[in-house]
């Protein structure tokens, strides 16, 4: 099996490390049909070859579908991070002949034969559980990309996968041109009182950027856009009602009207998404999604209603105490708060309740201080070092970090790339992870080590200003709005997805870089050999986002807190009242912020089980509906969110949405196994531990039991990567299956869940 090379196209040339440097939409065309008939050709040798064991089936199967994963893991994450009319269009151009390809190849009966024979075969007692684990998921993807059906469903059945995935990338597409489309001037510096210096700078910067060039934060003027460090600003600072009231509206309206409007192609999705449920002989799309998943859909509705119950009576009592702090300020919306008004009043009750002011917090926390910290944790808990490698990789863009992650011997174990700020006019928003390569026996690239992981970081945070390094923003506080994830190409093609892990703005974003390592470490620290289930591939979908919520609880971890909450200019550390402070907000507004996820989450599932495309009631009276239960506040009648909800109609979290609190089940209870070694005796200095007649003994041991839970943690949830079923491997960890009581501590609602059950 022959790799194609041909040094005059960089897709096409054999690299440790891809050419992201030299990538040009000229490159993309010829690239993938080159590549697209290589894999052809090695796909009927595979065919015409292959026998029910693993050299013969399963090593050279990896090598088709990770060629194809890393050459279009780099145009389609180019088209993310440096968007381009004439990308865009090679992209489009060839999308059909890939996901062609992808069809021939997860419908194809030979193999499907042989991994149902090796299931049947005296060998498989011998497996290896990860061995086990790519057969089954094998046999399941093959079944639910249509192996199964006769040649007239086949046919319809490609067409309906062919078609999703026109829908869907253009749905992407038309999120991020309508956020871009949207500029507001502004030249009056009292229609945006409130608004920090942080924020003041980057409006004049944006401003600049546009062709203002005199433009400063002082004098202005100012451009406000969709993006997400101007759009929360503005929904949290600013004390122009009329201009918050207006960028909200742009925002809960993108991609609902013109050129741009997503309606239509949201009913033609869920429309070919039911067509292909009863292909597959499934009553509806929801059920589809949960065979690949730990979840049924009768546990991911009995968990939402569990939290939605625990989380109602917290979020009225949220939007009461709004309305009484903006009442005692004399506010005259005090009696008609409406969306436009709780996040700011919000921000305005935590700064008066906490004494925190989130834009005096940011000199705390720049990005340089933030990364240190975090990988100093990450050597405590894993026993990794992680160092600068720039310019032993091609970057994107001269702002691109490049790390080597190396062992407690020294020996490189992975990389990864670190894009940290926001490009409005080329980069899409959000955050979010991806795999470049996996680890891998099969692809050594001498022959006897595994080719280690690496991957991508992917942030938008607020970029420099001048001299001043990027000053962060800390705490959760919920923004509304959704940004673009993974093109869905479909999850019955789950080793040839280019994984893209992301997060929306729940988060700071010190939080939000915490969450998307967390994706990272489990991509780099696995340690399965077999390339088809390491790292992030092969993991169900509602158990991949246990590292990265797991992670971002160390943000209010005392010792790693006061390691990167340093000055940017004097180093001082945050004060001890401030951290205290910090903490006791972290549960403020937790029901209003757990009951939105809700809301999303329920949508969703009600969109895929029992939404009827072309009947009576529309999608954004299904959301009303959906509402009246989950919101407090109805949405506004004339909002159109799910015209930019990208996470269900351009990735791939279709009747998935559930996952991330799912997920956050899963990782409060990983987190409270360190909770249980005494994580929080790290904070008693010896003089503390005399007082309270303990010894300095004591102390050490505690640390000892968090490190060694820590290695447990690193061996279990980030080194078996899909190689193990996620329940067996939480088990393995927590040495019992999960339950939902930490995280319901963790955001003070446990005694909410009692009264209400």
């Amino acid at each position: 099996m022959a790799t194609v090379v041909d040094e005059s196209n960089p897709l096409l040339q054999d690299f440790e490390f891809p050419p992201f440097d030299v990538v040009e939409h000229k490159h993309v065309r010829p690239g993938i049909r080159a590549l697209l008939k290589n894999l052809e050709s090695d796909l009927e040798e595979l065919e015409r070859t292959v026998e029910p064991s693993w050299p013969k089936l399963v090593e050279p199967l990896e090598k088709i579908t990770d060629q194809l994963t890393i050459v279009w893991g780099m145009i389609n994450h180019l088209k993310a991070v440096k968007d381009a009319p004439e990308l865009r269009a090679a992209i489009e151009e060839v999308q059909p002949e890939k996901v062609k390809f992808q069809l021939r190849l997860g419908q194809s009966k030979p193999i499907y034969d042989a991994f149902k024979a090796i299931q049947e075969s005296p060998q498989w007692t011998s497996l290896s559980d990860a061995q086990k684990r790519i057969v089954e998921s094998q046999i399941k993807e093959a079944v639910l990309n249509g192996v199964a059906l006769d040649d007239d469903k086949r046919e319809q059945f490609n067409k309906i996968e062919q078609e999703l995935e026109r829908l869907s990338q253009k749905f992407g597409e038309n999120v991020l041109d309508a956020t871009k489309k949207f500029e507001k001037l502004i030249t009056d510096k009292k229609h945006i009182e409130g608004l920090p210096a942080t924020s003041l700078g980057l409006a004049a910067q944006t401003a600049v950027s546009k062709g203002h060039v005199d433009a400063t934060a002082e004098n202005g003027p100012w451009i406000i856009t969709l993006d997400t460090p101007s759009f929360t600003s503005v929904m949290q600072h600013a004390k122009n009602r009329g201009l918050r009231e207006e960028i909200y509206r742009a925002h809960v309206t993108r991609a609902s009207s013109g050129d741009l409007n997503n309606s239509a192609i949201i009913d033609e999705i869920l429309k070919l998404r039911l067509e292909k449920a009863k292909l597959l002989n499934y009553n509806n799309y929801a059920e589809v999604s949960m065979a690949t998943k730990m979840a049924t859909v009768e546990k991911a509705e009995e968990l939402l209603e569990e939290l939605r119950i625990a989380s109602w009576d917290a979020a009225v009592q949220d939007m009461e105490d709004l309305k009484i702090f903006s009442k005692n300020q004399g506010a005259m919306e005090a009696n008609d708060l409406t969306h436009w008004d709780t996040s700011f009043w919000a921000e305005r009750l935590r700064e008066s309740k906490y004494d925190i002011n989130e834009e005096e917090l940011r000199p705390f926390f720049s990005l340089p201080k933030v990364m240190d910290g975090l990988f100093n944790l990450a050597k405590t808990l894993f026993g990794i070092d992680i160092e600068p490698a720039d310019g032993l990789a091609p970057v994107w863009n001269n702002d691109v970090k490049f790390y080597r992650i190396k062992d407690s011997l020294g020996n490189p174990i992975a990389y990864f790339y670190f894009d940290p700020y926001s490009r409005p006019s080329e980069k899409q928003g959000g955050a979010w992870m991806d795999e470049v390569v996996s680890r891998s026996r099969v692809l050594s690239r001498n022959g006897t080590a595994p080719r280690l992981p690496i991957a991508h970081m992917v942030c938008n945070q607020t970029p420099p200003v001048g001299t001043k390094p990027s000053l962060m923003t800390f705490g959760s506080h919920y923004i509304p709005g959704f940004h673009g994830m993974k093109n869905d190409i479909s999850l019955a093609l789950i080793c040839l997805i280019v994984m893209k892990l992301c997060v929306f703005e729940k988060e700071g974003q010190v939080e939000t870089v915490f969450h998307e390592f967390g994706h990272a470490l489990q991509h780099m620290l696995t340690k399965q050999d077999e390339g088809l289930v390491a790292g992030i591939r092969g993991i169900e979908w509602d158990a991949v986002e246990l590292p990265s919520q797991f992670m971002e609880n160390w943000c209010y971890h005392r010792e790693t807190l006061m390691g990167i909450a340093k000055h940017y200019e004097t180093g001082e550390s945050l004060p001890e009242e401030v951290y205290l402070k910090l903490l006791a907000a972290r549960t403020f507004r937790a029901g209003s912020l757990s009951l939105r996820q809700i809301r999303f989450a329920s949508l969703d599932l009600e969109l895929h089980m029992k939404y009827i495309p072309g009947a009576s009631e529309s999608i954004y009276e299904v959301d009303r509906r959906v509402s009246k239960r989950t919101q407090v506040i109805p949405p506004l009648p004339e909002d159109r969110f799910l015209c930019s909800f990208s996470h269900i109609f351009a990735g791939g979290y279709a009747a998935g949405y559930y996952s991330y609190k799912w997920a956050e089940v899963l990782s409060a209870d990983a987190f409270s196994a360190f909770e249980d070694a005494g994580l929080d005796n790290d904070k008693f200095c010896p003089g503390d531990l005399d007082k309270m007649g303990l010894t300095l003994e004591f102390g050490v041991e505690f640390e000892m039991a968090v490190k060694e839970t820590g290695h447990k943690f690193r061996e279990t949830i980030l080194a078996l990567g899909g190689g193990k079923a996620p329940l067996a491997v939480f088990v393995e960890f927590r040495g019992r299956e999960p339950s939902p009581e930490a995280l319901l501590r963790h955001n003070g609602l446990l005694s909410a869940t009692a009264s209400a059950l």
